[in-house]
C-alpha cells in the first residue's frame, strides 16, 4: 500500500490491512467473485446515482474491510486528474453517444462557444454530458476500490491455493502471486532511492509540483535496472529448482469454502444477476440525463 505523509510521497510502503476482519477469513476464491460481481455491475449500469450507490457501497466495504484509510486517500489523490478530465471530456464533446442514450432529446448547454469559433464554435458544456462523466468517475472508482479489499484482504499463498482450486494453471498462479510479492521489493526500493536524494540535501516537499515531477521520473531508471535484476535471479532460482508448473503438486495452507465463502459467492451472483435482470427488464441502471 502506498502512504504519503508531509503531502508528498516522503514515504512509499507496501501494506496490508491496518486489522483482521470478516473479509481476511473468506476465501480468495468468493472475494473473487465478488469483485467479479461488483465490476460487471458497475459496467452494465450507467445511471450516476445508481454508481453512487454502488461506490458507496464499496467504500463501506473497505472501511470495514480494513483498508487503510491513507491508501484510500491516496486514490483519490491520484485519481483525482483522471476524473477532471473525465467529467470534461464527456462534458464538452461526448454529445452523439449522451443524445442518443437519451433518445434524440435534446441536450442542456451549461456554457455554449460562439458559431463562428473556429473548430469548437456551437459547442459547449452540457448537463447530461457532465452526468454521464460523472458515472465513468463513479464507474471507475468502485473497480480500482474493490481491487485492495480482496487482494490486501488475502494472503499470497491463500490467493495462490484458491487459484489452482478454481482451476486456474498454476504457471499463471504463480506469475500472479509473484506479481504480489514483487510490488513491496519495487516500492522499498523506490524509498532507499528517495532517502538517499534526502541524504544528499534534496529537500523534495520543498520543490513545486513540476519539480517533484522530475525527481520522480529520475527513479525510473534505477527502477527498471533492480526490476530485471531481480526478475533475473528469480528466472535463475527457478530454473535451478527444475521448476514446470505442473498442478500436481501439495500445499502448505489449504483452501476450503466455509459457509460464510458460499453465502458471500450466492448473494454477490444474486445481486449481479438481478442488476442484468433489473436494466433488461425495466431499465434500472440507465442513463436518464
Amino acid at each position: 500500500m502506498l502512504v504519503c505523509r508531509g503531502g508528498a510521497m516522503s514515504v512509499i510502503l507496501f501494506q496490508s490491512t491496518g486489522r483482521r476482519t470478516l473479509f481476511h477469513r473468506l476465501d480468495f476464491r468468493s472475494k473473487a467473485v465478488l469483485m467479479l460481481a461488483v465490476t460487471v455491475t458497475a459496467f452494465i449500469w450507467e445511471d450516476p446515482l445508481a454508481q453512487a450507490g454502488l461506490a458507496l457501497a464499496v467504500f463501506l466495504a473497505c472501511v470495514l474491510g480494513g483498508v487503510r484509510w491513507a491508501y484510500l486517500r491516496v486514490i483519490f489523490l491520484l485519481m483525482t486528474p483522471l476524473f477532471i478530465l473525465l467529467m470534461l471530456t464527456h462534458g464538452f464533446f461526448n454529445v452523439q453517444q449522451v443524445r442518443s442514450l437519451l433518445g434524440g432529446a435534446p441536450l442542456t448547454y451549461l456554457l455554449r462557444f460562439p458559431e463562428d469559433w473556429w473548430l469548437i464554435g456551437g459547442g459547449g458544456l452540457t448537463r447530461e454530458g457532465l452526468l454521464y462523466g460523472l458515472n465513468a468517475v463513479l464507474k471507475t472508482l468502485s473497480v480500482v476500490m474493490i481491487v485492495p479489499l480482496v487482494i490486501f484482504t488475502s494472503d499470497v499463498d491463500q490467493v495462490v491455493v484458491g487459484m489452482v482450486r478454481a482451476r486456474v494453471p498454476y504457471t499463471l498462479a504463480f506469475i500472479f502471486s509473484a506479481t504480489l510479492r514483487f510490488f513491496p521489493l519495487l516500492f522499498a526500493e523506490a524509498q532507499t532511492i528517495i532517502e538517499a536524494q534526502r541524504l544528499r540535501g534534496l529537500a523534495v516537499e520543498r520543490l513545486r509540483p513540476w519539480e517533484r515531477v522530475q525527481v520522480y521520473a529520475r527513479i525510473a531508471v534505477p527502477l527498471i535496472l533492480g526490476a530485471l535484476v531481480r526478475s533475473q535471479q528469480l528466472e535463475v532460482v527457478l530454473q535451478s529448482r527444475a521448476f514446470s508448473g505442473s498442478p500436481q503438486r501439495t500445499f502448505l495452507h489449504e483452501s476450503r469454502l466455509s459457509p460464510a465463502d458460499w453465502a458471500v459467492m450466492a448473494l454477490a451472483l444474486g445481486g449481479m444477476a438481478l442488476a442484468v435482470v433489473l436494466r433488461l427488464t425495466t431499465g434500472f441502471g440507465s442513463f436518464h440525463g
